[in-house]
């Protein structure tokens, strides 16, 4: 089991404004997209914090991001009801999927990269052919906003999470719906999949993670990191660790394994946004919203994550 390592601090600050609303990290190089209220999304390095590429066209505040399984493309939900493609080898928008009726609040690419998924305010969710160009499927069920929409890796299957305090799993291949989560008691902001795809981590309005078991659709375990709203989950790449990132300005971490629960300082009492793990390399990022975002690192011999810069 991995302990989280306290290293020295080294702090880089550049002027930035509003990039913590999401994050997306590169797949395979070491980079994270940053997606925020100024209607634009960044590419960042993480090396030495530099701006790489600026995305300029939605007209509403960028909600969510996500890049192709390739790294080559990105897509972007908005406040704007679209949902856009992005060609990074071009630096423009090649394609915009409308039909949503109020905001879309996320969005996720599909593993072979043909399809792409969003979630929206409207209470529907939908499913992009990216190839024909066109909407799949609309998939209703909700009874409020859908908050998040995740793609299960290599399969057909979609994951939700709404206001109307549930999670349901969808087959992309007929839009409907092949069950439903119950037990949290407010609204759910965001939900993900484990690495081993067994597991699901969601969080909600009053700061409860909740763990599923996929296949039993019950709770495992139920931790209170509130009562500030809780607004995003992240698995680590090991699966060990959950990451979530709250109103109160603090990142929590959650080991389950060990009954142990962190909460990393590095935003002051700035609302958190979103907290992704950097796979290339050993890190967790985490984006506020005063437009700041922080990099993590973590080892194997002590008991704390340590920041190493913010940007």
């Amino acid at each position: 089991m991995r302990l989280f390592e306290s290293i020295s601090v080294l702090v880089m600050v550049l002027l930035l404004m509003a990039v913590g609303d999401s994050l997306a990290s590169h797949p395979l190089k070491d980079m994270v997209v940053t997606g925020s209220d100024d209607r634009l999304w960044k590419m960042w390095a993480l090396r030495d914090g530099d701006i790489i590429m600026v995305g300029e066209g939605h007209t509403d505040w960028v909600s969510g991001c996500c890049f192709h399984p390739s790294g080559t493309q990105l897509v972007t939900s908005s406040g704007d009801t679209t949902v856009q493609i992005w060609d990074l080898s071009k630096g423009g928008c090649v394609l915009t999927f409308k039909g949503h009726a109020q905001a879309v609040w996320d969005c996720s690419w599909h593993s072979c990269g043909d399809f792409v998924a969003s979630a929206s305010k409207d209470s529907t969710s939908k499913i992009w052919d990216v190839n024909s160009e066109r909407c799949r499927y609309t998939m209703r069920g909700h009874k409020d906003s859908v908050s998040s929409i995740e793609f299960l890796p290599f399969s057909n299957t979609v994951l939700t999470s709404s206001a109307d305090k549930t999670l349901s799993l969808w087959d992309a291949r007929t839009g409907l719906r092949v069950c439903t989560f119950y037990g949290h008691l407010h609204s759910c902001n965001h939900a993900t999949f484990s690495p081993e795809s067994n597991m699901i981590a969601s969080c909600d309005t009053c700061g409860v993670l909740k763990l599923w078991d996929v296949r039993q659709a019950v709770p495992m375990l139920s931790v209170d990191t509130g009562p500030r709203s809780a607004n995003q989950v992240a698995f680590d790449h090991s699966g060990c660790a959950v990451a979530v990132a709250s109103s109160d300005g603090t990142v929590k971490v959650v080991q389950p394994g060990l009954g142990q629960l962190h909460s990393l300082q590095g935003h002051g009492e700035t609302e958190m946004q979103s907290v992704a793990f950097h796979c290339p390399a050993e890190r967790l990022l985490s984006g506020a919203a005063d437009g700041t975002v922080c990099l993590w690192t973590y080892g194997a011999s002590a008991s704390m994550f340590s920041m190493e810069r913010t940007a």
